[in-house]
């Protein structure tokens, strides 16, 4: 059978049940239950009925036609997937979903959608848009997928690691002690604790199910007295769990999730809309809960690290740099040599180097391994197309990070292979810029992502160039790679920078079907140790330790203040790396990190 004959069947098969259940459009989303960033294999709906194996987008399937949504980052990728013959293409940003539906039924059509895959703001945003429009939006949580999929992968399902304090700084005792006093003083009873992320860092637990991000797929309810219910998978609990999270937790079975909500009756709860799916919230509604609408109260508590996780992070970090430099070393080497290899066995190698440091678990997201033009498409997957080979007098950007025990990565590192020419070091020069006055940047409580953008963006902005995507996303403690709910990027965001968190300072600038660049460090926030200070100042301090490509800079547009930041950074990578490091990696690393002069 070919490939369309296979997507028309499935096409097939589901329009019959949508039939059968009365429905004109079914809504597939590429999210899973728990609304993951990342979803394991048999959650793969999308990909199952349309080829897309993307990160983000939907399926619209009507009686006689269907349609994707994809937004900027995918409009490549999806006409690559999925065949035009039985989809049609459409941004998902542009053309928003409502009013596309609104355009292609007839009123009083009944539009399908599973509400377990859904956060309940969009659930209810979308109704809302629908019916002013005389359509009606029809929860299904018997998914027609999961129906028609016949040969649907078994779950993963293995016992969580259980994470000693030695790496979290704090009891998982403690920790609920002091959110459930957040949740009295919010006046509620209780509070459901959704995202996966937060109940593994609440309760010191780590998965091993889901690819790349280490949660245990569960969700919770917490007291105000501290009591917590875990709706888990039994199969996930390890040997010595009760010990490990002390007294006060209950384990109740997935499948008894529903009577477990409805035990809630005439309670008031704290909810996250925007993390926690539909269906849940509107179980603990029918139930007779009163919901309060608020941000998930694990998520500051989290995202703002404590002294341990910190050390962790740093140490992680060492390990990283060790990994990457001798990398970087191999590849100017086999650049050297004549060995111009594809994105795959770069990608494959700097994993090999990883895999070798101690705390181990993986990496942290899918690797950016972009050579030449395939660079411009800042989120590019090269498993998603046939890996490129590096050329000559080009530049190779790599973005990766590694899980380990004490903390998680994300590094990118722009690569001069042979000479690239004065244009692209001149744009490369004007990232790296923006990247050392947001690293160098001192601010006052209060100060938001927002406010901070700028400084990364300015040099680019100078010069009539931009880039599409956000400064930088929090980080979590061997968790999400991408946290919240600090970010720093154009788009708002409210919340207040802290000690403790850890974000990525990543600008960068994309020339389409040429090259890309981007320089991406984290950092950790800090309380200034400049004294004479009237107002108190934060401060950014780097975790990543690797040095940045020299051969790719313009010297004279960087002035003496950046060139000395450039040249302290990198003789701290050199002091502070340079020790672990095997002679034919130090050696290297002492030629990398070779100061630049001032003039």
């Amino acid at each position: 059978m070919s490939r369309l004959e296979r997507f028309r069947q499935r096409l097939g098969a589901t329009r019959e049940i949508m039939h059968q259940r009365g429905y004109d459009a079914l809504i597939v989303p590429r999210a899973d239950e728990y609304l993951g960033e990342y979803i394991p294999l048999h959650n793969e709906r999308l990909q199952w009925i349309s080829g897309f194996g993307g990160s983000a987008g939907l399926v619209v399937i009507l009686a006689d036609s269907a349609a994707i949504f994809v937004d900027g980052r995918y409009t490549v990728q999806v006409r690559q997937q999925v065949p035009a013959e039985l989809f049609e293409y459409h941004h998902l940003v542009d053309e928003p979903l409502p009013q596309w539906l609104l355009e292609n039924l007839p009123s009083d059509a009944a539009v399908a959608c599973d509400p377990r895959l859904h956060p309940l703001h969009w659930y209810r945003e979308t109704e809302s848009l629908l019916s002013a429009g005389g359509l009606q939006l029809t929860p299904d949580s018997n998914n027609i997928i999961d129906v028609c999929w016949q040969d649907r992968p078994d779950p993963l399902v293995r016992p969580a690691l259980l994470l000693a304090e030695r790496y979290t700084g704090e009891s998982s005792t403690a920790k609920r002690q002091r959110i459930a006093q957040d949740i009295k003083r919010q006046g509620a009873d209780a509070a459901l604790i959704f995202a996966p992320d937060s109940v593994s860092w609440l309760l010191n637990i780590r998965g091993q199910d889901v690819p790349l991000l280490p949660i245990v797929q569960s969700m919770a309810i917490l007291t105000s007295e501290g009591e917590l219910t875990l709706v888990v998978d039994p199969r996930r609990i390890p040997d010595g769990f009760a010990e490990h999270v002390g007294s006060g937790v209950t384990l109740v079975p997935e499948e008894q999730a529903e009577q477990c909500l409805a035990r809630y009756e005439g309670k008031v709860m704290l909810a996250d809309p925007h993390s926690a799916n539909a269906w849940v919230q509107l179980t603990l509604e029918s139930a007779g809960v009163r919901l309060i609408m608020t941000q998930d109260v694990v998520l500051l508590p989290k995202a703002g690290k404590n002294s341990v996780e910190i050390a962790g992070a740093q140490a992680a970090h060492r390990r990283d740099a060790v990994a990457e430099i001798g990398f970087l070393r191999w590849l100017d080497e086999e650049v050297a040599a004549g060995k111009l290899h594809d994105e795959a066995v770069l990608s494959d190698k700097l994993l090999s180097f990883r895999a070798r440091g101690e705390h181990f678990h993986g990496g942290s997201f899918d690797t950016i391994s972009a050579a030449g033009p395939n660079a411009a498409m800042c989120h590019y997957n090269h498993l998603n197309a046939d890996p490129a080979q590096l050329t000559m007098n080009s530049v190779y950007l790599l973005d990766s990070g590694g899980q380990y025990t004490d903390g998680t990565t994300d590094i990118t590192r722009t690569i001069a292979i042979g000479d690239p020419g004065d244009d692209i070091r001149r744009m490369y020069t004007l990232v790296l810029k923006g990247h050392i006055a947001l690293g160098q940047a001192r601010f006052p409580a209060g100060t938001t992502g927002t406010q901070l953008d700028i400084l990364a963006r300015q040099f680019l902005w100078a010069s009539g160039y931009d880039y599409d995507h956000g400064t930088g996303h929090g980080v979590g403690a061997f968790l999400s790679v991408h946290e919240g709910p600090q970010r720093i990027g154009k788009k708002h965001n409210g919340v207040a920078l802290q000690p403790g968190m850890i974000l990525s300072n990543e600008p960068g600038y994309y020339r389409d079907g040429a090259y890309g660049i981007r320089c991406e460090n984290l950092v950790v926030i800090r309380q200034s140790k400049m004294e004479g200070f009237e107002t108190p100042m934060m401060e950014f301090e780097a975790l990543t330790l690797v040095p940045f490509d020299n051969r790719l800079l313009l010297a004279d547009l960087l002035t003496d203040a950046e060139i000395a930041w450039l040249n302290t950074y990198h003789a701290n990578v050199l002091d502070t790396i340079g020790p672990l490091l095997e002679e034919s990696d130090r050696q290297w690393l002492r030629r990398a990190t070779g100061s630049i002069a001032t003039a």
